[in-house]
């Protein structure tokens, strides 16, 4: 998933780069940032920030492009919203950039695949999610928590492998025969770690997760 400098051509770099400054500004424009005045919230922020950095750094790979690691994009969504996770989502990009894991001039386009993209299909999902199934607090769980992380890393793995394809970098078939099936396995570690993570917060930590409400979810049940 971390694109090197080399790998697209000029172009695509450039449309991601025209692409992600807007869709950064409109966030930094909207997000609350009241909500990070409070120290806990703020310092659970920039704790995850610094934990994904770490955990993007572990990944694997044999070749550019097709490294594979997990996210994290469903639980900072799930507790911040879709504005301030996808900035916390772009400073992790930024960390793993200057640690030398992806490429600079690549940075627009891995911003859109690895922060952009998986807050959008998370935000989606639980939009979704809320609309059709009953407020109950093991759907929130079992559903937003576990399931979603699992379509969202999916959702990246595609539309990731899609890219490599359109812009000629592997062949269609080498990338479903021998990289997007590996995702199947990284889904369901992401469920694992994204469910237990929402589970411990909305348990003791209700606060930390702002698409959480007691009312909501436990209240008459």
């Amino acid at each position: 998933m971390n694109l090197t400098d080399n790998l697209l051509g000029e172009t695509w770099y450039w449309v991601a780069w025209a692409v992600w400054i807007p869709l950064f500004a409109r966030s930094v424009w909207r997000a609350p940032w009241k909500r990070l005045g409070d120290s806990e919230q703020s310092n659970l922020w920039l704790g995850m920030v610094v934990l994904l950095v770490l955990l993007w750094s572990l990944k694997a790979g044999v070749k550019p492009g097709l490294t594979l690691h997990l996210l994290g994009a469903n639980v900072f969504a799930l507790a911040f919203g879709p504005h301030l996770a996808f900035i916390g989502l772009c400073l992790v990009t930024l960390g793993i950039t200057l640690n030398g894991a992806a490429g600079s001039f690549a940075y627009g386009a891995n911003a859109l695949l690895l922060a952009a993209l998986p807050v959008f299909l998370s935000y989606q999902l639980f939009r979704m999610f809320s609309t059709i199934l009953p407020k109950h607090f093991f759907i929130y769980i079992f559903v937003n928590g576990f399931l979603a992380a699992a379509l969202v890393i999916l959702g990246v793995g595609l539309v990731s492998s899609g890219v490599l394809g359109f812009a000629g970098v592997y062949a269609w078939d080498y990338l479903f025969d021998e990289y997007f099936p590996y995702y199947f396995l990284l889904a369901f570690s992401e469920a694992w770690l994204s469910g237990m993570i929402i589970t411990l917060f909305v348990v003791y930590r209700p606060q930390w997760v702002v698409s959480f409400d007691d009312s909501r979810y436990l209240s008459g049940k």
